[in-house]
């Protein structure tokens, strides 16, 4: 595998997000997506999402980074993908994961938007940031203990371009209409 470094290029991934199922959308756009498939059909069983965001970048120190945040009514469907270091500090390896939580457990969900002027005064979207913040019992303790952690999604006009940001702000708006309502 390629080490980037500074000196190079911007990586240009390509667009998902003219995709709206979600086997062509990661064949588009995941450098692993047989892999991130196998664990995510492993949860879904072949059940078509409601929705999804998927994210990819490259860094410096480990290589790729990938994601994939699928939602399918009654939960968050979470596989990630990273490049992991030998011991030469070369990546020759990847961790893939994959975490499943009920969206029962989310207790908020934010969507902010970056508006831009164009030359001509016109507003546009800039950027896209989705938190979700889960709530969850931490059972590690001698008693359980409420536990917070926030899942973070976002899209901007260089990273991604206008078709993720709606598909990110879709995704939000899937995840907040059901808030709430699981287990009724």
């Amino acid at each position: 595998m390629r080490v980037f470094g500074a000196d190079d290029p911007p990586l240009v991934f390509p667009d998902w997000s003219p995709y709206h199922d979600l086997e062509s959308a990661a064949r588009a756009y995941l450098r692993d997506p047989e892999v991130a498939l196998e664990a995510l059909d492993g949860v879904l069983q072949g059940a078509p999402p409601l929705g999804f965001t998927l994210e990819r970048f490259v860094n410096e120190v480990n290589g790729v980074w990938q994601e994939v945040a699928v939602c399918d009514g009654d939960r968050l469907v979470l596989w990630h993908g990273e490049d992991v270091p030998d011991e030469s500090g070369m990546p020759d390896a990847m961790i893939s994961s994959l975490r499943v939580v009920p969206l029962s457990a989310v207790a908020e969900v934010g969507c902010r938007r970056r508006l831009v002027r164009d030359e001509r005064g016109d507003l546009r979207v800039g950027a896209v940031d989705v938190y979700i913040l889960l709530s969850t019992l931490d059972e590690g303790a001698d008693e359980p203990l409420p536990r917070h952690d926030a899942l973070r999604f976002g899209k901007t006009l260089e990273d991604g371009g206008p078709g993720q940001m709606a598909r990110l702000e879709e995704f939000a708006r899937l995840v907040a209409a059901r808030v709430g309502r699981c287990g009724r």
